[in-house]
């Protein structure tokens, strides 16, 4: 099979035909000197000339026009069929390639390349291009250099009305892209006019973003599918999931009805690792948890009511602010909630009640950032308030290590992917703070002034090096940080896992010598009450006796009061009278002598 292609031009559009030949050189004029001319020239003496030291310097000024890129893509599809033959149907296509086996410059073709073909991986086979000669070394200790970190580029929004950047996500197949969700999140300040549109920036190309998700509603969080890069999950301000195809364009391919949707902002949303790479879940300040499935994303699969009372009593919910959940641990999942308590989850349990395992209480405000430590799950952190928490699963009361409290309030953190000891966090101050706990624990390893506005949000490449940071004014900067803050350090995994058991049995001596104190405390208490209750009854046994004897005695005294009024009116009536009463009573007194007399007589007869 001989493929010609035959280049045609019209002779005209050559131009004029150069003919080259080599000829010896030829001398065209010849100016002789003048000794006429030299009489003329007139000597100058002396001659004054001024020197300058310094080196001469010349200054311009030049307005270059600004250069915009564009990046324009090709799909490739199979190709190369000849027009008589459709490549979708199986029979004509094996008929085709039938037909061009059988032709001699096929196999002839085929012969020579074979030759080349073989070369090429006999070579591959003699020298791996792609082998890592010091694998088995040992790490070399990186020299300890200053801590420092670079801006790479800004992204800023490209509507007139800025937005705040509320949630940022690195593409999974090579970072090279950044898909930033654009909000207002002021509550009913938003100017009508404000678009809703957020964005996919390529990073080489900060002067137009490469693409414009289109949703319903301004999108709160943005989420690249890490099984399917074209796929994108978004959580509305409006409560409903969008999904987005990139391949299909601009527009929503899948949005979740309204009626089965979030009633709040939805302010977390995480894909789930599934087989089918279709699941995820979401969170919002409404005090659900929904699971959806984005083939029939109409509505959710299951929900979770944040009920800490167990109640399931929707009014009784904790508004969720943030979300956590790791792939290694794939029924638990842990949700960072507005009144600073984070409520540790169980997506199988057996009951909906049961589903709530426990809470970690620490923070005076909402939890804006929730993330487990990528080398050890157990280990979690939490941005709030003004400080940023390292918890432990181990210890429930209070965290394990914690920040000193920052003039400025902390609005985003997330640890590094590479190394385990350090994290990063974002302040309203415009101010990105790299923490390194095995280096320095009370202050920061490195505190670099990004911007002026605040710093709403963060998000860390997969290999550590580059940190993306959203501004509430829309502009998110890239940096890279030094080679020191993002490569392994030499027994850092075993130092840094050493800190936290340490810090993590502190933390338990001291809650069970509080829990100790309170138990003291609790049974003075109850001593003391009892000897309250026991001095209340003595006191209220003196008072009644106090209280009976004064009522005897005033009864005595009333009677002897009467007594002696009755006396007085005797005495008042006439003596005669009295005289009278007196030998009555005498002779009543005598008669009942008589009448005992002879009843003494008749009981001796007897």
């Amino acid at each position: 099979m001989e493929i010609v292609y035959v280049y045609i031009k019209k002779r005209s559009e050559f131009g004029k035909q150069c003919n080259f030949s080599d000829r010896p050189a030829d001398l065209n004029i010849d100016i002789l000197p003048n000794p006429e001319l030299a009489m003329q020239f007139v000597e100058r003496n002396p001659v004054d000339t001024g020197v300058q030291c310094s080196v001469s310097m010349s200054e311009h000024e030049a307005n270059t026009e600004r250069f915009e890129m564009e990046t324009r893509g090709i799909n490739h599809v199979e190709g190369g069929w000849p027009k008589d033959v459709n490549p979708l149907e199986l029979e004509q296509t094996i008929r085709f390639r039938k037909k061009v086996e059988k032709d001699e410059n096929y196999i002839n073709a085929i012969m020579q390349l074979g030759l080349i073909m073989e070369h090429c991986i006999k070579q591959n086979n003699a020298i791996d291009i792609y082998q890592e000669y010091f694998d088995d070394e040992e790490e070399v200790e990186v020299t300890e250099e200053a801590s420092s970190a670079k801006t790479i580029n800004v992204f800023r929004d490209p509507q007139e009305i800025k937005r705040t950047v509320t949630h940022l996500s690195w593409h999974p197949d090579g970072n090279r892209k950044l898909a930033v969700a654009y909000s207002c999140l002021d509550f009913q300040r938003a100017p009508m006019s404000m678009s809703h549109e957020s964005y996919i920036w390529d990073l080489e190309n900060p002067n137009r973003p490469e693409m414009a998700l289109k949703p319903s509603s301004p999108l709160v969080t943005l989420e690249y599918n890490p099984k399917d890069s074209h796929v994108i999950l978004g959580g509305c301000y409006n409560g409903q999931i969008a999904c987005w195809d990139t391949r299909k364009g601009s527009l929503v391919a899948e949005l979740s009805t309204i009626e089965f949707s979030h009633r709040d902002p939805v302010y977390g949303s995480i894909w789930l690792q599934s087989k089918t790479g279709t699941e995820c879940f979401s969170a919002s300040t409404d005090g659900q948890v929904m699971w959806w499935d984005i083939r029939k994303i109409s509505e959710p699969t299951e929900v979770v009511i944040l009920d800490i009372t167990r109640k399931e009593q929707l009014e009784n919910a904790l508004g969720a602010i943030s979300l956590e959940f790791e792939s290694t641990l794939p029924t638990k999942f842990m949700v960072g909630t507005e009144q600073g308590i984070v409520i540790s989850c169980n997506r199988k349990a057996k009951t909906s009640a049961e589903k709530i395992v426990c809470t970690f209480s620490g923070h005076h405000g909402p939890i804006y950032a929730l993330q487990r430590n990528p080398f050890y799950p157990k280990n979690f952190l939490t941005v709030g308030d003004w400080t940023a928490r390292i918890w432990s699963e181990d210890s429930r009361e209070s965290s394990i290590m914690w920040t000193k409290y920052h003039m400025a309030y902390l609005t985003d953190g997330a640890w590094s992917p590479v190394r385990p000891a350090v994290f990063f966090t974002t302040k309203m101050d415009g101010t990105l703070d790299i923490w390194d706990f095995v280096f320095k624990q009370s202050d920061p390893a490195l505190s670099l002034k990004v911007c002026d506005e605040a710093l709403f949000c963060l998000r860390v490449q997969d290999n550590g090096c580059f940190i993306a940071c959203g501004s509430q004014q829309g502009t998110t900067t890239l940096l890279e940080v030094s080679s020191g803050l993002s490569t392994l350090q030499r027994n850092e995994k075993n130092v840094a896992s050493s800190i936290f058991e340490r810090e993590t049995r502190r933390e338990k001596i001291l809650e069970a010598r509080q829990k100790e104190m309170r138990l003291k405390e609790k049974g003075k208490a109850e001593v003391k009450d009892d000897d309250q209750r026991d001095d209340e009854l003595a006191t209220n046994l003196e008072e009644m006796v106090s209280k009976a004897e004064k009522e005897f005695f005033d009864i005595v005294f009333s009677e002897l009061k009467k007594k002696e009024a009755e006396a007085m009116e005797k005495d008042a009536k006439p003596v005669g009278a009295s005289r009278k009463q007196s030998l009555e009573m005498d002779e009543e007194v005598v008669g009942d002598d008589a009448e005992e007399e002879e009843r003494g007589d008749e009981e001796k007869s007897a």
